[in-house]
């Protein structure tokens, strides 16, 4: 637990907005965007919108991209330090706060290194030109007489005169627009970038200082606990509120429409409060559709819009015209983000100014979406990034966050303090998207693939906050906002839906549905099951023209850096070597989102084939992430990912039926426990010539397909249904006995 102290809060819950400031006393000119520049900057081109120089003489920098466990805040460190020449150390990051930090959209799609990272990198060589020039004017000396040594600016080979960042510039404002012309360093000159520098994140998480939102504690605090509706349909019909108010420390309760929550002055009086106050509630409402043949064919039979991802060639004529046609289907069930830790939101409403602490992965639209909620302007609200424990998607982080600002609206003065409990947890955050996949494929009498089609059944729904009714507690209501579900968007569902491969004639459509359940994005979206897919059909199709899997990828595949990574895998597992009985090795391969990191994995394979029980023994991973940041860093998400993805594939699936969800805990949603993690080797393809790119989301897809494949090659049965459970492996097995 950690408390702040009055002038700490003051400092977090004021109302100064000081990037709003910057931008208002510059002349007009100097706020039009400073041309083609790199990632996010070209949207903020202000130099004061993503570093400072203190009196100090260290350094702020300013980001959009917030820390979910993935190590950014330590990486765009590594590459300020390395522009402006300084130790980590005397670098800070502050990250996700409306009031500073830019408007870089969420975090997700691994793309915070490649467009945060960027813009910093960029924004610091501007920033050390200026400081040099600055420096020069100062020292009475020409530029290229001077050079930097951790932040401080002198003759070269001198020691003195000398000037430091702090002395020169600090406190001041540079009130410039980058114009994208300072030269970047060289990668053959780096000392920071490519080195493994320790997370900054973690040594308070493990010694459990100051950690997560949860453990956050604030002057006059009062803790809250909403009951929610026993399922989606429900509405709250009658209510006895007497007995609860006269319970020890209850403070209040807050009723509108459906919604309902109880205030008290220590967390546990809530809790019991809430207990008493779910009894004393009546709703109606029952379930909205019908599982009795289970849930798959009711899904795959749902109304649809059928929506064009890519297209080439002649794909029917050249079904005819191939010497072999092969259909499959794969499906994955709706998955929890199961966050170690329930969702929770902090807020306060204090002389008409709203202050959110929340560990959302979008401040922002966060605070667009509490604009709807509370008919309130944006410039009345800031919101705060604070770490949660586990995230990495759009879980229950939003809603708890709204909760807490609807509550906090109704006690103006208190900071309230949500804290969801672990079934809240599961029944209500946003799930994961189920997808139904289904491919066929002609191949030629050449053992190549002529024709190649994808059709990808799932929700395309963006259930995102930021367009109003986002948030559960809008639902609820007396003058309820409704979330109006868009299914324009197939960039979730589709992502990683067409291959990489050099099929000659393609077509891939999504098939957009309504699923009974509340969908968002989870890690990966839908390059988790679309790389499944296609990789364990790749295989499918390797086994039909008679070729080893490995050769069959290649001679169908022309990007040198996607050959490369399956190359280095290959070698690393000995590929083909004699197995032993029960054992099996599988193989596969992606390009993350087809732009991002390419990715192959091998991983080994342990089947019993009397329980159908399936346990990875050993994965070996090749990643080309372009240039790499922090090597360390780079492995750690590797193998987060690995392991949530050998999770995620044996066992992770959601319960549910027409009266709701019934996955309560974790009894009923087993993950993968610490005895059953593999052994994870990581190979490192470091190209510091290429653009660097996220990891967070590559291992996911390949992890599940490479033990797909796995599981064949042991026991020569495919299962198509995730999770690979010991039901599932025995379907499969009796289906071809």
């Amino acid at each position: 637990m950690f408390e702040q102290t009055r002038r700490e809060f003051i400092k977090q819950s004021g109302s100064l907005l000081i990037g709003f400031s910057i931008c208002s006393h510059l002349p007009e000119e100097l706020l039009a965007a400073g041309g083609d520049l790199p990632g996010s900057l070209s949207d903020h081109p202000l130099l004061d919108s993503w570093l400072e120089v203190n009196a100090d003489g260290s350094v702020t920098i300013f980001s959009g991209k917030i820390e979910m466990g993935q190590g950014i805040g330590t990486a765009l460190i590594q590459i300020v330090a390395e522009e402006l020449d300084m130790r980590v150390e005397r670098v800070r990051v502050m990250a996700g706060d409306t009031s500073r930090t830019p408007d870089e959209g969420g975090t997700g799609g691994s793309r915070s290194v490649k467009n945060s990272g960027s813009a910093l990198r960029s924004a610091a060589a501007e920033a050390r030109q200026f400081l040099l020039q600055l420096a020069a004017e100062q020292l009475g000396l020409p530029l290229s007489q001077l050079e930097v040594d951790d932040g401080t600016i002198r003759p070269r080979g001198k020691k003195t005169p000398s000037l430091s960042y702090g002395r020169l510039f600090g406190g001041r404002r540079f009130q410039r627009v980058a114009t994208g012309k300072a030269s970047v360093k060289d990668f053959r000159d780096y000392r920071l970038v490519g080195k493994s520098v320790p997370r900054i994140d973690l040594p308070d998480k493990v010694a459990g200082r100051s950690a997560y939102i949860q453990d956050m504690r604030l002057p006059k605090m009062l803790h809250a606990r909403v009951v929610r509706p026993p399922n989606y349909w429900s509405r709250l019909e009658s209510l006895r509120e007497k007995s609860v108010l006269a319970m020890p420390g209850v403070v209040q309760i807050v009723r509108d429409g459906s919604f309902l929550a109880v205030v008290a002055k220590r967390e546990e009086q809530a809790v019991d409060a809430s207990v008493v106050l779910r009894k004393n509630a009546q709703w109606n409402g029952e379930a909205q559709f019908d599982l009795s043949n289970g849930f798959f064919p009711y899904y795959e039979n749902l109304p649809f819009r059928e929506m064009p991802v890519k297209h080439w060639g002649n794909v029917a004529s050249s079904f005819e015209g191939s010497s072999r046609v092969i259909e499959s289907t794969f499906r994955r069930p709706y998955q929890s983000h199961g966050s170690p830790g329930p969702s929770c939101g902090i807020a306060q409403m204090k002389d008409g100014f709203l202050t959110v602490w929340t560990h959302s992965q979008n401040a922002y639209d966060l605070r667009l979406e509490l604009t709807h909620l509370l008919g309130m302007p944006k410039e009345k609200m800031r919101v705060i990034h604070k770490d949660g424990p586990g995230c990495y998607g759009h879980n229950g982080a939003d809603d708890a966050g709204a909760d807490a600002a609807l509550i906090a609206s109704r006690l103006p003065g208190f900071p309230i303090r949500v804290q969801w409990s672990r079934q809240e947890e599961f029944q209500w955050a946003p799930f994961g998207k189920a997808a139904v996949i289904r491919l066929k494929a002609g191949i030629g009498s050449d053992g190549k693939v002529r024709a190649w089609q994808g059709r990808i059944i799932s929700d395309t729904r963006n259930e995102r906050p930021g367009g109003g009714g986002e948030v559960i507690c809008a639902w609820h209501l007396a003058s309820p906002i409704p979330f109006v579900a868009s299914i324009g968007n197939t960039l979730g569902p589709a992502r990683n839906g067409v291959p990489l491969y050099s099929f000659p004639n393609l077509d891939v459509k999504v098939h957009s549905v309504k699923g009974p359940l509340r969908v968002s994005s989870l890690r990966s979206l839908g390059a988790y099951a679309n790389v499944f897919a296609i990789e364990s059909f790749m295989d499918e199709l390797a086994q039909v023209a008679e070729m080893d899997p490995v050769q069959f990828r290649l001679n169908q595949l022309e990007d040198p850096r996607a050959r490369e990574v399956i190359r280095r895998v290959a070698t690393a597992s000995q590929w083909g070597k004699k197995k032993r009985v029960g054992l099996g090795w599988g193989l596969a391969f992606a390009c993350y989102n087809d732009t991002g990191a390419y990715t192959a994995m091998a991983a080994q394979v342990q089947v019993e084939k009397q329980t159908g029980r399936v346990k990875v023994l050993r994965v070996i991973a090749a990643v080309d992430a372009g240039l790499v940041i922090n090597p360390d860093g780079v492995r750690n998400q590797m193998e987060g990912g690995i392991i949530q993805s050998a999770s995620w594939t044996l066992k992770e699936e959601v319960k549910f039926g027409p009266e709701g969800v019934k996955t309560q805990d974790w009894e009923d949603y087993p993950i993968l426990g610490f005895e059953e993690v593999p052994e994870v080797e990581i190979i490192l393809v470091n190209r510091p010539d290429q653009p660097a790119v996220g990891v967070g989301e590559v291992a996911q897809g390949p992890a599940a397909a490479a033990i797909s494949n796995a599981i064949y090659d042991a026991i020569g049965v495919r299962v198509y249904d995730l999770p690979f459970t010991s039901i599932n492996v025995k379907k499969a097995l009796e289906r071809t006995s």
